[in-house]
């Protein structure tokens, strides 16, 4: 056993005591951050419905930004709109200098058809990509933006205590613009959403509609997947389908281009270090059934949790695709394109704020997760600033998740009684961060 110095003794004693007041403060804005997000309850509930039942997509959320502008301003937060489009950015400054923090919420709904029975339902309907499709908050974004609504009405009531600055990005386009239009994240922070004043970390949730209510669940390091989208065009040569030998096939083609695909992941990827997912979406080739077609476009998607990773399978598709295209006479032009990196927690922020988790849900409610291969544009910001994106639980307690609706699904459904812990999360990460200091 190693003894202190009575000189060493002195001095820890004094810096217990000196860090006491700020210990104990912290506490008490804790406590009352609690309080004040369990007093919003009903008001972040009517907020979600009203956005659930009026979908926008992304791009387009027009009536979502006003309703979010207009509820900043009341609160007296310094408000800035049509930010990527329609994104709005507002800022509140503390009672005391100190950091800067971002909180974010993404704003964008679906092209897909309700089919829950809830009054506030959705009933919303578009063309999309030449289709009829309904609209729906079908990932819960429209929860997002209530946590994040109710977290600055929790923070403006404490601001006088807050040592630092507060800036609130409410993110239209999370899920994709159209092809060839940049938007979401990417788009906020190449107009500056991290900037004047600059921000120094930043904070997310995401609601889980297969983890029960209560609880939050984050990983260190690679959280979720890289998402890129790639297009193959293999083109032939044109023939009836009687005579083949007159054609260069590209249906043909193009199916075993498919199958090699498959063998990127199960044959040419080292799993053990970790998951990767190759998946082709969808084909389009050919007008009439007797006519060999002179092209066939297959899309899909890969997703990575490294970036070396990731390079890896992008030489794979271009030399897979191009070399069994060419063995058939054929040509295949490959497109590869990021649509977001991957989603990283920064270790050391992590480390530095699952205490505030802990005392947000309560440490039995707060778990490290396995990293899961669905992406996030949130990543846009981790890239710049360092970050930390949570899951909070959404499904019912008691309900077996494999009974439950995906997201991205028309039965997708969260049990509203959550949301009060993605307001408490949000503020107590944004409070604590600003208390602890920059580091």
């Amino acid at each position: 056993m190693k003894l202190f110095s009575a000189t060493t003794c002195t001095a820890l004693t004094a810096a217990l005591l000196t860090a006491a007041p700020v210990l104990a403060q912290n506490t008490a804005l804790d406590a009352q951050i609690a309080k004040l997000a369990a007093q919003q309850e009903a008001k972040v509930i009517a907020w979600r419905r009203d956005l659930h039942e009026h979908p926008e997509l992304g791009n387009q959320e027009i009536r979502t930004a006003a309703l979010v502008a207009e509820h900043l301003k009341k609160l007296g937060i310094e408000v800035q709109t049509g930010v990527a489009r329609t994104g709005v950015v507002g800022i509140l400054k503390g009672g005391k200098p100190g950091p800067v923090v971002a909180l974010r919420a993404d704003m964008d709904a679906l092209p897909v058809t309700e089919s829950n029975s809830l009054p506030f339902a959705s009933k919303a309907r578009t063309t999309y990509n030449g289709q009829e499709v309904g609209v729906m908050h079908a990932c819960g974004h429209d929860t997002h933006v209530a946590m994040l609504l109710g977290a600055a009405e929790v923070l403006s009531q404490v601001k006088k205590d807050l040592p630092g600055t507060v800036k609130f990005i409410f993110q239209p386009a999370e899920e994709g613009s159209l092809p060839g239009v940049v938007g979401g994240a990417r788009l906020m922070v190449q107009e500056g959403a991290l900037d004047k004043p600059k921000v120094d970390a930043i904070f997310g949730v995401h609601i889980q509609a297969q983890t029960e209510v209560g609880q939050l669940s984050y990983r260190p390091g690679g959280e979720m997947a890289s998402s890129d989208v790639f297009n193959i065009k293999v083109k032939g040569k044109s023939a009836h389908g009687a005579y083949p030998w007159l054609a260069v096939d590209p249906v043909v083609t193009a199916a075993q281009i498919i199958l090699g695909l498959q063998t990127i992941v199960s044959r040419q990827t080292e799993l053990t270090e970790d998951a990767a997912v190759l998946t082709v979406g969808m084909v389009h080739g050919g007008v009439r059934n007797n006519i060999i077609p002179e092209q066939v476009e297959l899309t899909g998607t890969i997703r990575c949790l490294n970036k070396d990773m990731q390079q890896k399978i992008w030489a794979a598709v271009r030399r897979t695709a191009t070399n069994i295209a060419e063995s058939a006479g054929a040509t295949a032009e490959v497109d590869i394109v990021n649509y977001a990196p991957v989603t990283y927690n920064d270790p050391h922020l992590t480390e530095q704020m699952v205490p505030s988790l802990n005392r947000a849900a309560g440490t039995t409610n707060v778990r490290v997760q396995k990293a899961v291969t669905g992406a996030e544009d949130f990543a846009y910001f981790q890239e710049k600033v360092p970050g930390l994106f949570v899951f909070v639980g959404g499904m019912p307690k008691g309900k077996n998740p494999a009974d439950t609706a995906p997201h991205h699904t028309p039965g997708f459904f969260v049990d509203e009684s959550g949301l009060t812990l993605g307001v408490k999360t949000l503020a107590t990460l944004a409070a604590d961060y600003l208390s602890a200091g920059k580091k």
